[in-house]
This record gives C-alpha cells, sequence and structure tokens, in this order.
C-alpha cells in the first residue's frame, strides 16, 4: 500500500489550528501554563502571526514549527 501525503493540506489545516484554535487539539507545556493567561495569549497571538516559514526551519513544507519571542520568551511549538 502506498500512502500519498498532501503537504499543501497538511500546511493548510496547520495553519487553521495555529490561526484560530480549531481543527485541532491545543496543548501547553506546564512551563507555559505557569505564566498565567495573560502571557499564554500574548503567546498564542505570536504563534498565530507567525509566518516565517522558510526551508531552514520548515524542510518538509508542513508548517509545524516555529519560534518565537514574546514578552521576552523564546517559544519553540
Amino acid at each position: 500500500m502506498t500512502d500519498i501525503l498532501d503537504v499543501g493540506r497538511v500546511a493548510a489545516l496547520n495553519d487553521i489550528l495555529r490561526r484560530s484554535l480549531s481543527g485541532g487539539t491545543l496543548v501547553l507545556t506546564a512551563g507555559i501554563v505557569a505564566l498565567g493567561r495573560e502571557r499564554q495569549q500574548v503567546i498564542l497571538d505570536a504563534i498565530a502571526a507567525f509566518d516565517r516559514f522558510e526551508p531552514d526551519n520548515d524542510p518538509y513544507g508542513e508548517r509545524d514549527f516555529g519560534a518565537v519571542e514574546a514578552e521576552g520568551v523564546s517559544v519553540f511549538w
């Protein structure tokens, strides 16, 4: 059996989840939870706005990883 992965569809679904938190499950680490809701929202807003996908940070074109800085906190997602 051969599985065909539609990378464009995966990227689109990841974009939807990243921007609107719909279509998937949001998981936060204990460290992010410990920051409190206001800082969590700042981080989530920064992740939603992230659009600097390049071959170096997105080699498979799936838009499933990023790094942002929000209020002095570096966050990898």
